[in-house]
């Protein structure tokens, strides 16, 4: 759970965007928008399947963005 410490100097603003930087890194509204609804396990497969193939993806096309240089 994100928290910060204040000092007598620190304003809302600065405060409100020091607890918004922790969410953001703890991945909070990330998770709590993917329990929004029940995932089933072939969709949570499916989910799975899709981000491997663009790791992969991802991955060749930066190899051959890298050989071209050569």
């Amino acid at each position: 759970m994100p928290g910060i410490k204040l000092t007598s100097r620190d304003s809302f603003d600065d405060a409100y965007r020091k607890f918004k930087r922790q969410c953001d890194r703890n991945l909070i509204v990330t998770e709590a928008r993917a329990r929004k609804h029940y995932e089933t396990a072939t969709e949570k497969k499916k989910k799975e399947k899709i981000a491997t193939r663009k790791k992969i993806l991802k991955k060749l096309f930066m190899l051959r963005r890298y050989e071209s240089r050569l």
